[in-house]
């Protein structure tokens, strides 16, 4: 019987797959429909943006949202091929030196099988609190950057020519050398496809439930505008012959499911990706989580995000087998699929179901669509993302979260997108590190007639000149130990008739060696100087840890249950000779 629960944990189909039925399965299907209209285009776009046949997004979804459904644990997320780490893809693979499609999609299945590893090992060692070393700010910067940089590289479909690059720069002098180049009936299918996107995305489903139709059908044609325009534009480039003025085209899509098999693994490829994969790992992950818990909320849901690890990792390996490449949990379907009303996480087989069929029976079709309807589809999907309103709260709220975020951001624009998320997460553990190696210390007073305790630069208090009371608003651990030392040290030797210092540790939740340490040297020093150290309202969990030490054994001084109770105690066992000096 113990082993049940472990299962369910780690098979999550097991829980809700137990309380399935009809009403559930018409909610999930209805969603999954919406989800399969709008995630078929993309699926083809993603690919093209990694650099992949167009067929290998559609393999992706499949087994992405297939494997997703059994061990995930959000009823909406919908994992398949999304910007971002398709971009992240493609420059990881064009920094490798493969001679032949084959080798291309051949790495590309390797980088899959390697993150999807990655992010399963993560979740098997329960670190699913990774996601805290990159601040909102900073991931808002990353994916803006991102958007910015997938937007002007489908700017070459628009015009009809081929460019290359891997950040702003780059693609700028690209498109500027060739825009002389511009095929115009290709820059004009591609800004129509672009402006009935927009429309239907924007207008239509208004326009329909004005017309009568219920809520739910206007819905979902208005979110198959992707489909609609694929559609219309093969349509056009068939009956026009489109392609003999050159418009490029799909091309010949390959029909049918691909063989399962494992990649063909290379420990040379395994070494070269391996950088690569850890920062898709960790882009997929916290993008997931993001959308994850933010539509699990509004249900009064939750997810577990180290099982979040581990399906996510499960869904990488199984588009590796089935030759697709790195997938993560996308925001725009994510809440379609949570707007269309998906009840479990079924949605998603039920759509990599309609997927499959399409990709068995319609993919001849795809030979016409033109590739800039595709960048079309993949520029209304980014611009989304773009949200600059972050420079500005942040410059307003904390000048050292702005640094993080601008370095993030330009750094991806100017040098690419693994230097851009390299410098979100070692500028944010710096800053981590660099205000709370400076806590906020406060010399605090007691508010006359209370037993409160406040800053003596804030509040009215009174102090005692041979009493210094400090509160300690940070845990304290091995970079901010020394600040704690001289910040005691210099007020001490201001204080020539100070007999006492008592510590206030309402907000220190850790104390590391290197601090109790530290703590024990400002004792000794206090000692010498004939200034009795104490403690107050120290935690349980610190308490048990200093108990199991001799620190106690060797302090000068006492620990206090209560802050008032240290000054009272000290004032009637060696009444103070000094009146009250009060403060403001």
């Amino acid at each position: 019987m113990s082993k049940i629960p472990s299962i369910v944990r780690f098979l999550p189909i097991l829980n809700w797959g137990s309380r399935y039925n009809k009403d559930t399965f018409t909610e999930d299907g209805v969603a999954a429909i919406v989800v399969a209209i709008i995630l078929i285009p993309q699926s083809l776009a993603y690919a093209l943006l990694a650099g992949m046949p167009a067929e290998t997004g559609l393999y992706a979804s499949i087994f992405g949202l297939t494997i997703y459904t059994l061990f995930g644990t959000s009823n909406t997320l919908s994992v398949a091929p999304v910007a971002v780490i398709s971009l992240m893809t493609a420059v990881a693979l064009d920094r490798l030196s493969l001679g032949s499609e084959g080798e291309y999609i051949a790495a590309a299945v390797i980088l899959a099988f390697t993150s999807g590893l990655v992010l399963m090992i993560f979740g098997f060692l329960r670190l699913g609190f990774m996601a805290n070393f990159l601040s909102h700010p900073v991931i808002s910067a990353f994916i803006t950057a991102s958007a910015l940089i997938i937007g002007l590289s489908q700017v070459q479909h628009f015009l009809g020519v081929e460019v290359s690059g891997t950040n702003i720069i780059e693609l700028s002098t690209a498109l500027m050398l060739s825009v002389s180049k511009t095929n115009l009936v290709t820059l004009t299918l591609g800004i129509g496809a672009l402006l009935l996107i927009i429309w239907s995305k924007r207008a239509l489903g208004k326009g329909l439930i004005a017309l009568g139709l219920k809520p739910h059908i206007a819905t979902i044609f208005s979110k198959s505008g992707p489909l609609l325009v694929a559609f219309i534009t093969s349509c056009l480039t068939y009956f026009l012959s489109l392609d003999q003025q050159d418009v490029q085209i799909l091309g010949y899509v390959e029909g049918g499911l691909p063989t399962i098999h494992p990649p063909k693994f290379s420990p040379e490829l395994i070494e070269s990706l391996l950088g690569s994969a850890i920062l898709i790992s960790i882009i997929a992950f916290v993008e997931s989580v993001s959308v994850a818990q933010s539509l699990a909320a509004r249900r009064r849901e939750s997810i577990e995000l180290n099982q979040e690890l581990i399906g996510l990792g499960a869904a990488n390996l199984g588009a590796s087998f089935g030759g697709g490449f790195p997938i993560a949990g996308g925001f725009s379907r994510s809440v379609v699929n949570f707007e269309a009303g998906a009840a479990t996480p079924a949605s998603g087989l039920i759509a990599a179901l309609l997927i499959m069929i399409v990709t068995l029976f319609f993919a001849p079709i795809l030979y016409w669509l033109p590739k800039v309807c595709l960048a079309a589809i993949i520029v209304v999907a980014v611009y989304s993302l773009i949200d600059f309103s972050v420079l500005k709260r942040s410059w307003i709220y904390s000048k050292a979260d702005f640094t993080a975020v601008f370095l993030t951001l330009i750094i991806t624009l100017t040098v690419g997108v693994e230097a851009g998320i390299a410098a979100g997460v070692g500028s944010s553990i710096l800053i981590h590190l660099y205000k709370t190696s400076q806590p906020h210390i406060a010399v605090i007073g007691r508010v006359k007639g209370t037993e409160h305790f406040r800053n003596v630069n804030r509040h009215k208090v009174e102090t005692f000149e041979e009493l210094l009371s400090i509160r300690i608003d940070e845990s304290l651990y091995f970079a901010n130990s020394r600040y704690l030392e001289e910040f005691i040290f210099n007020l001490v030797a201001q204080r020539p008739k100070l007999q006492h210092v008592i510590l206030m540790c309402t907000a220190v939740n850790k104390i590391d060696l290197s601090a109790l340490e530290s703590l024990e040297k400002i004792a000794n020093t206090l000692h010498v100087a004939d200034i009795k150290l104490h403690l107050s309202e120290v935690k349980g969990p610190i308490m048990d840890k200093l108990a199991a030490t001799d620190f106690f054994n060797h302090l000068s001084g006492n620990n206090y249950l209560s802050h008032n109770q240290a000054v009272e105690d000290l004032r009637k066992s060696e009444p103070l000779y000094s009146e009250p000096k009060t403060h403001l």
